[in-house]
């Protein structure tokens, strides 16, 4: 079921996938308890359909829950914690809140880095999440962290 949501969401079909997405999530919750690893990915591919559609709000409460959920069950430093992040970040800077997004990316930068090494693909992605929020804020640089 969530994966078909996901489809039609990347199929640009979101008024279809959220009912979908939302039962997903109902399963996960009664099936596993609200503080599950699952219940995060629901959490964070709702998230994902929500800030799609616009609805930042909604969005950000199921972000910040995905990511406790995470940091709880993973610990702090867990590479699924650094993807819950940058998907925060993203959407902080989305809507403009930068300096709250900064030291997400910060935080998800230097997991990536110790948990793959300094040049792997995902580090990479964390690095181009948003290039222009780094430099504004504070001058930081991957070379200058």
């Amino acid at each position: 079921m969530n994966n078909l949501a996901e489809l039609l969401r990347v199929t640009n079909r979101p008024a279809e996938a959220e009912p979908l997405i939302r039962r997903a999530l109902a399963i996960d919750e009664a099936s596993f308890g609200p503080g599950h690893p699952n219940v995060a990915i629901r959490l964070n591919n709702f998230a994902i359909l929500l800030r799609t559609t616009g609805r930042l709000a909604e969005a950000e409460g199921l972000f910040r829950r995905a990511l406790a959920i995470d940091e709880a069950s993973f610990g702090p430093d867990h590479p699924t914690v650094a993807t819950r992040l940058s998907n925060l970040a993203a959407l902080l800077q989305a809507t403009n809140r930068l300096a709250e997004a900064e030291p997400l990316m910060r935080r998800a930068l230097v997991i990536g880095e110790a948990s793959f090494g300094p040049d792997h693909p995902t580090v990479a992605i964390y690095l181009n999440i948003s290039p222009h929020c780094w430099q504004p804020l504070t001058g930081w640089s991957r070379r200058n962290p």
